[in-house]
C-alpha cells in the first residue's frame, strides 16, 4: 500500500480552486483533498510549490504522436509510444484514435488498445473509431476507398457485431446518420458505444433522429459536416442547438476561426464542449511530415495538409489547446480545465471517477505553472515531475 500527499499552492478540484491544499492517494485512488495544515504530519509530503495541481487532460481524439500513427502501424508499441509522447504535454488518459481504412485495420488497432490495456496502460482508457460509415462528400482525409458501402441494416448489424465484445474500456465511433440507421444506432447504444456525429452531409432532420436515438455528441464541431445556414440549418445548427450533446472542438487556430468557436461556447452553455486534438504523428515530438495510407502529410506553419491543401488532423498538443482557449477564446481558467478533462469524462461516461480531483476518483493528475506548462503528469498515482 503507497499513502502520499500532494502538495499545491492552487489544486483545481474539476470545480474550484483550492488554496495549499493536499490532495491524498493511496494506491493510485485520491483518497482525500484538505487544507495543508490539516494535514497528518505521518504522510508522506511532496511540494509541488507555486503551481497549479488539476485534473489529467482527456484527449478523444489521438490519432498519433510522437513519430507514430494508429492507422500505419495498429500495434500495442504504438499505442504506448502515442500515449507516452502526449503524456509529456499533459494528456493522461487518451482514446487512441483509427480513421476509416480497411475493415481489418480498424478491428487490428481495437485488438492493440486492447492488448496494451492488458499489459497495464492506465492512460489507454479506450479507442475511438472515427469514420468508416461517414459521407463521401465530407471525407476531409479519409480516403474514399474504405468508406464502407451501406446495403441493409440486416447487413450492417452482422458487420458491427464485433464492436460489441471489443472489451476495450470506452468505445467512441464517428458515424453519419445518413449512413447508420436510428436502430442500428440505438442498438450500439446500448451496447454501451457512445456514438459521436461527424464527417457528414447531414440534414437536420437526421442529425436530430440520431440524437434521440441514442448518439452521445459531435465529432470536430464545424469541420467536415453540413453546415449552418438560415434555412438549412444542418447538422452544425443541431449541434449548437442541442442543449444535451457534446461537441469536441479543435483549438488550434486552423481548423476553426475563433469567432465561429465563441459561437459554439456561447450558444452551448458550460459543460458540453469539449477540448480535443485530432493529433498527427508530428505532435508531441513527432517530424514535420508523415504518411497517411499512402498520402504524404506536411506540417506547414503549425498546419498539417495533404498535396491538395486539405487538412489532415492536427500538429496540437491538449496543453496548447487550453493555452490557445484561455488566450484567444474568452474562457476563464477553470472552464477551460473542465474543457479539458471533466467534459471529456462526461462525453464517455466517466466523469464517475476521472476529470475532477475528488475522494474515489482515479489519481490521474497534471501540474501546470502559471503559463500553463506541463510540469508533471500522475497516472493511477505513477508518475512524477517531468525532467
Amino acid at each position: 500500500m503507497t499513502r502520499f500527499a500532494l502538495c499545491a499552492t492552487r489544486v483545481f478540484d474539476g470545480q474550484h480552486f483550492l488554496a495549499r491544499h493536499a490532495v491524498v492517494i493511496e494506491d493510485g485512488v485520491i483518497r482525500d483533498v484538505l487544507a495543508q495544515d490539516r494535514l497528518n504530519a505521518a504522510i508522506q509530503r511532496v511540494n509541488l510549490g507555486n503551481h497549479i495541481l488539476a485534473p489529467g487532460f482527456i484527449d478523444l481524439q489521438v490519432n498519433g504522436g510522437g513519430g507514430a500513427l494508429l492507422n500505419d502501424a495498429p500495434s500495442v508499441e504504438v499505442v504506448q509510444r502515442i500515449a507516452q509522447a502526449h503524456r509529456a504535454f499533459g494528456t493522461t488518459a487518451m482514446l487512441p484514435t483509427v480513421i476509416t481504412d480497411r475493415l481489418e485495420t480498424v478491428k487490428q488497432a481495437v485488438a492493440a488498445v486492447r492488448a496494451a490495456q492488458q499489459q497495464g496502460a492506465a492512460n489507454i482508457i479506450g479507442v475511438h473509431i472515427e469514420g468508416i460509415y461517414i459521407d463521401p462528400s465530407k471525407r476531409g482525409a479519409h480516403p474514399a476507398e474504405f468508406i464502407r458501402p451501406v446495403e441493409n441494416a440486416t447487413q450492417m448489424a452482422a458487420e458491427l457485431a464485433w464492436l460489441k465484445t471489443a472489451d476495450c474500456g470506452a468505445m467512441m465511433f464517428t458515424i453519419s446518420p445518413t449512413k447508420m440507421p436510428s436502430s442500428i444506432i440505438a442498438d450500439l447504444v446500448e451496447a454501451g458505444i457512445v456514438i459521436s456525429l461527424g464527417h457528414s452531409d447531414a440534414t437536420a432532420e437526421q442529425a436530430l433522429a440520431a440524437l434521440h436515438a441514442g448518439a452521445r455528441g459531435f465529432t470536430h464541431l464545424y469541420n467536415a459536416m453540413s453546415p449552418l445556414t438560415h434555412r438549412q440549418p444542418g447538422m452544425v445548427g443541431v449541434a449548437l442547438s442541442d442543449r444535451d450533446s457534446y461537441c469536441g472542438i479543435i483549438a488550434d487556430g486552423h481548423h476553426v476561426d475563433p469567432i465561429a468557436l465563441k459561437v459554439a461556447i456561447a450558444a452551448k452553455g458550460p459543460g458540453k464542449i469539449v477540448l480535443v486534438t485530432d493529433a498527427m504523428p508530428t505532435a508531441a515530438g513527432g517530424s514535420d511530415h508523415f504518411d497517411l495510407l499512402g498520402r504524404r502529410v506536411t506540417l506547414r506553419k503549425d498546419r498539417l495538409e495533404l498535396p491538395d491543401g486539405t487538412l489532415a488532423g492536427s500538429n496540437l498538443t491538449m496543453d496548447a489547446a487550453l493555452r490557445n482557449t484561455v488566450a484567444y477564446l474568452d474562457v476563464d481558467l477553470g472552464e477551460a480545465l473542465r474543457m479539458a478533462s471533466l467534459y471529456p469524462a462526461g462525453f464517455i461516461n466517466r466523469d464517475h471517477d476521472l476529470g475532477r480531483i475528488r475522494p474515489g476518483h482515479r489519481a490521474s493528475l497534471v501540474l501546470l505553472s502559471n503559463d500553463l506548462r506541463v510540469l508533471g503528469t500522475w497516472v493511477d498515482g505513477v508518475g512524477g515531475l517531468h525532467a
